[in-house]
């Protein structure tokens, strides 16, 4: 997901959706072009993507980042960008990808759940708040969108499933709006501060580790109730970590933590 500048959607490829709008779509193992979409791509992984997918192989995210991601830092950001690496065959295809469909199809990503619709988000200028956009953008492969099942938004989301997802992904993508400016300093943007971001929003493990096992809790006050929760939730845990990061690159204060 990323912020859209309205003067930018005429150039953007697909039909803009809005609340009410509906979409034809329907995929199965009978369309000549099924998994076709699994290949080749270049899928972002948001925070939360990770959590589920280490958490459906029961590994700890250092090693799902080490086996399976690509951390690409593009000149023009702040803050890195985290891809699904593909498999090394010619077709590039997704690692979790077999003959029967998706292996992680349970835990799959929040993009692979929005499918053939992708969502950015808008600024409103009366709210002074980012509000979701969607656009229907199958590829031109893509037979499932000759098929007659018609969607709304919403209705397509609770189908796959996917309201905590992107709930989760529209939290992430308000905060990485924030990097489009520098944040670090003379530090850059692989610096001590930048990499102790990256851990907060990506390694919920090591990022545990950090809070309860350093200085992390005599230095901010956080609630008994919410550590003890996060000791064992993930989410509850990455919420708290979006919330530090705010609070710890930009100045921006929570309710969940305050500096003692």
């Amino acid at each position: 997901m990323k912020y859209v500048d309205p003067k930018d959607f005429e150039n953007l490829h697909g039909v803009r959706l809005k609340v009410g709008d509906t979409f034809k779509f329907r995929c199965h193992p009978d369309v000549a072009c099924f998994n076709k979409c699994c290949r080749n791509l270049n899928l972002f992984l948001y925070p939360f993507d990770v959590v589920g997918l280490k958490n459906h192989l029961g590994i700890t995210s250092d090693q799902f980042l080490d086996a399976y991601v690509d951390v690409v830092l593009r000149e023009t950001n702040f803050f890195p960008e985290v891809l699904l690496r593909m498999s090394d065959t010619s077709e590039r295809s997704c690692p979790f990808l077999t003959a029967e469909g998706c292996s992680v199809y349970a835990d799959r990503p929040d993009t692979c759940r929005k499918f053939p619709v992708e969502q950015g988000l808008e600024y409103d200028a009366a709210t002074r708040k980012n509000r979701p956009i969607h656009f229907f953008r199958p590829p031109d492969f893509c037979l499932g969108q000759l098929e007659s099942t018609r969607w709304t938004i919403q209705s397509w989301a609770q189908d796959q499933d996917a309201l905590q997802y992107n709930r989760m992904t529209t939290r992430w993508a308000n905060i990485k709006q924030l990097f489009q400016a520098n944040p670090w300093g003379n530090e850059g943007p692989q610096g001590p501060k930048a990499r102790m971001a990256f851990m907060a929003t990506y390694n919920v493990d090591r990022f545990r580790e950090f809070v309860f096992n350093s200085s992390f809790l005599k230095r901010y006050k956080v609630k008994s109730a919410l550590a003890k929760k996060m000791q064992g939730d993930d989410v509850e845990l990455l919420k708290f970590g979006f919330d530090w990061v705010k609070l710890f690159v930009f100045g921006i204060p929570s309710k969940k933590i305050r500096p003692r």
